[in-house]
């Protein structure tokens, strides 16, 4: 015989009589409604365009690890080893997804990929805020610069010039082709902007915002410029001095057979 209590508890949370089995209150169905609508919604896994691949799945930090380079350049052996260590059980504190972007406070390693690449295209998205600095690493070198545009020139740094926009390859030698953006492309604080970004071998095209910024210039190896770019290497998303976000983050191969006639359309 089936137990009749005089009060049983809903799946929905209400209480019902005898007389009201499976006929919620309407205040318990209403709060419960309430309740489903306050929950997080999951941002959509992004879409990338034909040919492409998502690097951020804008979900969580899956293919990602924490790497300061410049930290690690100098050690050897265990010192080495223990700081590498230290670097990815920390990558977690200081990046963290949300609403489907990669964000960074301006804090610790910077997020690279757990792939090498080569000859690549890269279509990415960010927006920053004032007294930021950040920089995309290809092959693991630095970089493609962002920039605050807005931050004066400083006469201790000559070669440091804010003011001309983000895009160049600041890591280059001052003065020499792409060290510096053609064009000033960037948008005001609180916009995106979008990266197109194509390497060749040492050579490299930026597009800021669908505008030309760095035309086929090569890229110089920032450890050691007497030796060229290396052939591969991962892509990283440094920031410090203040928030960051990333999105978007797609990625396209690129064949030799490609390279070569990109390449060829250069000279």
């Amino acid at each position: 015989m089936l137990a009749t209590p005089e009060r049983i508890k809903g799946v929905w949370g209400g209480v019902f009589t005898r007389s009201s089995i499976m006929k919620p209150t309407a205040a318990a169905f209403f709060a419960t409604l309430l309740g489903l609508a306050s929950l997080p919604l999951s941002a959509a896994e992004p879409t990338p365009p034909p040919g492409f691949r998502a690097l951020f799945n804008g979900q969580d930090l899956s293919g990602w690890y924490g790497l300061n380079p410049h930290s690690v350049v100098k050690l050897k052996d265990e010192k080495k080893t223990e700081a590498l260590k230290k670097m990815r059980d920390e990558f977690a504190q200081h990046w963290q997804v949300d609403n489907g972007e990669l964000v960074n406070v301006g804090t610790g390693p910077y997020a690279t990929t757990d792939e090498d690449f080569g000859d690549i295209e890269l279509l990415i998205e960010y927006k920053t805020v004032a007294k930021a600095d950040s920089g995309i690493y290809l092959r693991g070198t630095p970089q493609v610069q962002i920039w605050d545009i807005n931050q004066p020139d400083d006469a201790k740094k000559p070669d440091r010039h804010p003011n001309l926009g983000s895009g160049g390859l600041f890591n280059n030698t001052p003065k020499t082709p792409g060290r510096d953006p053609l064009v000033v492309a960037d948008k005001p604080f609180g916009e995106w902007n979008s990266f197109r970004i194509r390497q060749i071998g040492a050579v490299t095209w930026v597009w800021l915002n669908d505008k030309l910024v760095v035309d086929a210039a090569v890229m110089e190896n920032y450890w050691d410029k007497t030796q060229p770019l290396p052939a591969k290497g991962p892509i990283m998303l440094q920031t410090h001095g203040g928030e960051i976000r990333w999105r978007n983050l797609f990625i396209r191969e690129i064949g030799k057979e490609e390279a070569a006639k990109l390449l060829a359309e250069k000279k």
